[in-house]
Order: C-alpha cells, then structure tokens, then sequence
C-alpha cells in the first residue's frame, strides 16, 4: 500500500515572525529619517525624538551583543 503524498511545505512560505520584522525595520526607519504625514507636527528635530533614537541605538547594541554571545556559545 503506497504512503500519502506529503505536502512541500509545512509552514506558510512568510509566517508571522517575518511580518512582526518587517514592520518593526518599517517603523524604525521612519523612526530614525524623521519621515511624518502631511498637516502633523514636525517632531523630528525635538528632544523626545533625539531621545528615542538614542533608547533604539541602545537597543540595537544589546541585541548585537547577545546575538554575539549566542553565536560564540557562552
């Protein structure tokens, strides 16, 4: 008796982890160049958003750090 056919995928080829990605790499490019909708309030030169990119910088360093930590395998 044949076995059934297996399909070729199993997960979705864009699951919702990718999607989380790319909107968290949208948003922190948008967050970063300043870009805003027309008729808003220009907040891109302000303290909060000088503030927030640096939280974001500060961010990325630790990611890359314990990615480097995980990659080294200590």
């Amino acid at each position: 008796m044949p076995l059934p056919a297996r399909p070729v995928w199993h997960d979705p080829p864009v699951n919702w982890i990718v999607w989380l990605g790319l909107a968290v790499l949208v948003t922190a490019a948008a967050a970063i160049t300043g870009i805003k909708a027309k008729g808003t309030r220009p907040v891109a030169s302000s303290r909060l958003m000088g503030v927030g990119r640096f939280i974001l910088l500060l961010l990325v360093l630790v990611f890359a750090y314990f990615a480097f930590r995980a990659r080294s395998g200590s």
